[in-house]
């Protein structure tokens, strides 16, 4: 029996969930964007104390890893190795676009493709099938009507995701179906647990999010 704290503040929403082997034992989730770090210990604090169960009893800390927000994923990583620090747990780090893929599960199409808006036309997507492995790496790239033309010739595939929209309203192939699907911490649980089974634990001094592409800053010209 393992007990795993999943962490995710990957996109808009941030949540947590308490899981003992892949089983959902508590979900926490809050919607503002702007509070998450204020939000996130506390509610972690409150969670174990609902589930009476203690920080030192956890087996290990899962933080959805990216890509998705600069902010969110760095209060999310930074809250998951300061525990692991202080409790000397494993993490594991759990691909975002992956958890997104668990939640939007759905035997009725080929491909599952989940998309993260990035802004403009640039999403943050990926395609899987339905073991979750990849058929399109991680990338972020600009839509184009023609997008995944190849994939959608021969596989029926299901977008989702804030993205998703964006390609919405540019295809229009009879093989490309849509979706609202809200992905959270609970989406982790069968991912982290089978990483923690494995022993797929990441390096705790190196660990970074996976933003998908440079975050630039704006350059202001000195007064």
């Amino acid at each position: 029996m393992s007990y795993i704290l999943n962490i995710d503040t990957a996109v808009v929403s941030a949540s947590l969930c308490l899981s003992k082997d892949d089983e959902v034992l508590k979900l926490k989730i809050n919607p503002s964007q702007k509070d998450h770090a204020s939000w996130i210990h506390v509610a972690i604090k409150e969670m174990m104390e609902e589930a009476g169960i203690s920080l030192q009893e956890l087996d290990a800390i899962a933080v959805s890893s990216g890509p998705g927000s600069y902010t969110g994923l760095r209060v999310s990583m930074a809250t998951a190795k300061g525990l692991c620090y202080a409790l000397q747990k494993p993490l594991i780090t759990v691909g975002t676009l992956k958890m997104m893929a668990v939640a939007a599960m759905d035997t009725t199409t080929d491909l599952l493709c989940p998309m993260i808006d990035a802004r403009r036309m640039e999403v943050f997507t990926a395609v899987y099938d339905h073991s979750f492995s990849e058929i399109l790496t991680p990338v972020n790239i600009i839509l184009e009507n023609d997008s995944f033309k190849e994939l959608l010739q021969t596989n029926s595939i299901l977008f989702f995701g804030n993205g998703s929209e964006k390609f919405k309203s540019l295809t229009t192939d009879p093989n490309a179906y849509f979706k609202n699907v809200e992905a959270n911490a609970k989406h982790m649980t069968g991912l982290s647990f089978s990483q923690f089974q494995k022993h797929e634990f990441a390096d705790l001094a190196y660990s970074e999010p996976y933003y998908g592409k440079a975050f630039y800053t704006p350059f202001v010209k000195p007064s």
